[in-house]
């Protein structure tokens, strides 16, 4: 599955860092007892009787736009049969509608966190929101009924891509990835319960609406 699948117009998909979206078209692709659709996620808001939060909404949103790749995949594949490789596509695909510049080792403000003109390097997308992404596509998977153990999102070639662009766009862009420390909060505390909502990188995804 590589360039522009059928049915996904290209600029279809953009980042913008927002956290909402418009999805269209919201289906069910699935297989093994696996699928996608709004009513399966949505169907945990119901039972807390409150409104989801952005996390919860934003899981959904990128639940049903991996669906519906999965769905515009020729032929459609799925969702028992993905596997990391696939992951991967979906991932490497997202790259082009990326908002952050990732110098080229020939660019000479390659290691430059602040450069000050403009260069013709790529738009990526930025490692931290590719790790927020796999990690709200990964629990969707074992939400929607998938096994731990056959999780196409925690796969070996999904963690180590993530750990080469990671090491990558620290480079080019001079930038430090480092796992802060923080004291944890106590056990039933508010900050406790909403702080990985708090902190989820939010990445926007527009797919159009399946004609």
């Amino acid at each position: 599955m590589s360039g522009d699948p059928g049915g996904v117009g290209r600029g279809s998909l953009v980042d913008n860092g927002a956290g909402t979206s418009n999805m269209g078209g919201e289906a069910v692709y699935g297989g093994g007892g696996i699928g996608f659709g709004h009513d399966q996620l949505q169907a945990q808001d119901h039972g807390s009787m409150r409104a989801p939060s952005r996390y919860e909404a934003q899981k959904r949103r990128d639940w049903n736009t991996f669906g519906q790749y999965l769905g515009n995949h020729r032929p459609p594949l799925p969702l028992a049969r993905c596997t990391g490789t696939h992951v991967l596509d979906f991932v490497k695909y997202l790259d082009q509608f990326g908002k952050t510049k990732v110098h080229l080792p020939t660019c000479p403000y390659f290691g430059f966190p602040h450069p000050p003109h403009p260069c013709s390097c790529p738009l990526r997308q930025a490692w931290g929101s590719l790790d927020a992404l796999i990690g709200r596509l990964r629990a969707a998977f074992e939400e929607n009924g998938g096994k731990p153990e056959s999780n196409p999102f925690g796969a070996r070639t999904v963690r180590l891509y993530l750990r080469e662009v990671r090491e990558m766009q620290a480079k080019a862009r001079g930038v430090a990835y480092e796992k802060k420390k923080r004291k944890r909060p106590p056990p039933g505390s508010s900050d406790a319960i909403d702080g990985g909502s708090r902190n989820a990188n939010n990445m926007h995804v527009r797919m159009p609406a399946t004609q």
